[in-house]
């Protein structure tokens, strides 16, 4: 189906018509049906002839309308009917013309970027409708509908209805057909319970696809919420496809936890946000009053208005919304009862302006992101989001509405230049760490990670070209330092000149901290290739498991651990763990008896 919204001045005819086309009432309430005045929103539905060319893939015929109230006390319930709707027919009275609420709801649809419409001009049994259809089609055509078709009726007698149903199949023609496959966002525009079945909200599912059994959340406070049941039109079905009205049974969630402006959304594919930079379309963001209210889909919530630049405004919100990029709605001022300004989401997670004068450079990015003065994008606002954060998540990018711009690594998309940069900063961040540390084998990857602001997943990328590697969790410079600090260097040569007579004589553990030589400061001078560690506490000169391999060759074979202690001039302390060693290098072999031979 399609889907299409009713705007006009109150008592024009807007329901009248409705039922006329449809053979349904779309005031629900018993209070509307006896004042004769829409209230709430009203929904109904009629099938149409296809117009020529061939309808658009996958419409069946059907066409939905959303019929909203034309009172001013009710412009917040028309905003919620006419947010999530592409389309509108509007309706203007031919004995009474052009009003206030005629304004209101164009300078709405205007605001909400409405592109596709129908004016219809009723009561034409009353008055002649040419002088209020001239005057409307030149009121509409200054606004984002641009030249719209037109038709006169009379739902009192008849007249123009077969007209307009035929030029409501082509206002369908002319729809863009919507995104099955996006996420789904599904603004809630009533909510209630229904006796054995528990919640209901109900929507206009733009893009996307709903089935029972999915799982939604709930974009005010996260719940998640099952799918128990579908009915679109009346009846009941099991999956439903963008465009469509919607009333969703969710299992899950109490009646209290939904309300009239929530969303129901694709779990993780949507980010709340509180703060957003967005362009002001109708008036001069300095010209706005700073306290007032955001219309976008269903929701309406209060906010405070920062200018930036002439068009370009931060908006915080008092109620975090999902929204992304290219989003677009209305701020409002309820006291005045007039839409002061359209806007364009341009970044749903804007930096923080802290320092002065960083409104006025927060304005120069936004406009050298590539968005001109229409509100349009006319080059991919991702750029500028992905320049200023360096790195981010392909799901993140999606979830704020950006496109995939820069380099992919893995899960991630990396800005070019940053990427650039990388190696040059993991060099200066590895050579500062090991200054600081020069005992340590290298620097654990999670260290340079935070250093770099990067994944664990672009640290290899960011060492290419480097001289350094990573492995077993650590970034280190092939061979290790060279280099020992002054104190452990002293020692190192104490001990080397202790071992140049006697080279298996090694220090125990007491001379060892007497020289303050513990497991760091060992585990360096043997990365160094001063010393080898036979254990964590047996350390011998470089080159000594070599030398005593060459003694022991002078050894009859097989021989046993006595004989290499003595040819080795040592103890067994030392003789056990350093023939443990040459065994595990391939150097020795150890016989079933206990006697070793060489290899």
């Amino acid at each position: 189906m399609h889907v299409v919204a009713t705007a006009g001045h109150v008592d024009h005819g807007k329901s009248t018509l409705v039922r006329r086309l449809t053979g349904m009432e779309p005031d629900r309430l018993e209070e509307e049906r006896r004042r004769g005045l829409t209230i709430e929103l009203g929904f109904a539905w009629t099938e149409l002839e296809p117009a020529e060319p061939a309808e658009p893939a996958g419409w069946d015929g059907t066409l939905a309308f959303v019929d909203v109230p034309g009172h001013e006390r009710f412009v917040p319930n028309m905003l919620a009917g006419a947010g999530p709707v592409p389309a509108v027919l509007f309706v203007v009275a031919a004995d009474d013309g052009w009003q206030a609420q005629s304004d209101e709801h164009l300078a709405a649809l205007d605001a909400f970027g409405v592109r596709h419409g129908l004016l219809v001009v009723t009561k034409a049994d009353r008055a002649d409708p040419e002088p209020v259809l001239a005057d409307a089609r030149r009121r509409i055509a200054a606004t984002s509908l641009g030249e719209v078709p037109a038709v006169t009726v009379s739902a009192a007698t008849g007249d123009g209805v077969d007209a307009l149903r035929t030029r409501l199949a082509e206002l369908v023609r002319a729809l863009p057909s919507p995104d099955r496959d996006a996420d789904v966002r599904l603004w809630a525009d009533r909510v209630f319970t229904v006796r054995g079945a528990g919640t209901v909200v109900t929507g206009t599912l733009g893009a996307g696809r709903v089935a029972v059994g999915d799982q939604l959340e709930l974009a005010t406070s996260g719940t998640r919420a099952t799918v128990r049941g579908l009915q679109t039109l009346g009846s009941s079905c099991s999956d439903v496809d963008a465009v469509a009205r919607v009333a969703v049974n969710l299992r899950g969630v109490d009646r209290a936890e939904v309300r009239r402006g929530d969303a129901l959304l694709t779990p993780r594919a949507w980010r709340p946000a509180r703060e957003l930079d967005v362009r002001i379309r109708g008036a001069k963001a300095g010209e706005l009053h700073r306290e007032l209210v955001l219309h976008l889909g269903a929701a309406a919530v209060a906010c405070r208005v920062r200018p930036l630049g002439d068009d370009t405004a931060r908006l915080s919100l008092t109620a975090a919304l999902p929204l992304r990029c290219g989003d677009t709605g209305l701020l409002r001022d309820p006291g005045r009862h007039r839409v002061p300004a359209g806007i364009e989401v341009l970044d749903p997670d804007p930096p923080a302006l802290r320092r002065r004068g960083a409104a006025r450079q927060r304005a120069a990015d936004l406009d050298s992101a590539g968005l001109d003065s229409s509100g349009l994008n006319s080059a991919d606002p991702a750029a500028a989001y992905l320049r200023r954060r360096g790195v981010v998540e392909r799901a993140e990018l999606r979830a704020r509405g950006f496109g995939v711009t820069g380099r992919t690594v893995g899960e991630w998309v990396v800005d070019e230049t940053f990427l650039a940069e990388l190696p040059a900063r993991a060099r200066q961040r590895f050579d500062a760490f090991t200054a600081a540390e020069p005992l340590v084998a290298g620097m654990p990857v999670d260290a340079l990670r935070r250093e770099l602001g990067v994944p664990a997943a672009l640290v290899p990328r960011a060492v290419e070209g480097t001289g350094l590697e990573v492995h077993d969790g650590l970034v280190s410079a092939p061979g290790g330092a060279t280099t020992l600090p002054e104190h452990v260097d002293r020692a190192v040569r104490r001990i080397e000149g202790w071992l140049a007579d006697e080279p298996f004589d090694a220090p125990d553990a007491d001379e060892l901290a007497d020289l303050g030589l513990g497991p760091r400061e060992l585990a360096a001078a043997e990365r160094a290739g001063r010393l080898v560690r036979i254990t964590d506490t047996i350390v011998l000169a470089a080159g000594a498991p070599e030398r005593a391999a060459e003694v022991l060759a002078g050894l009859d074979a097989p021989f046993t651990v006595s004989a290499a202690r003595r040819a080795l001039g040592t103890t067994r302390r030392v003789a056990v763990p350093l023939l443990e060693r040459l065994d595990a290098a391939g150097v020795t072999c150890r016989l079933a008896d206990g006697t070793r031979e060489l290899r």
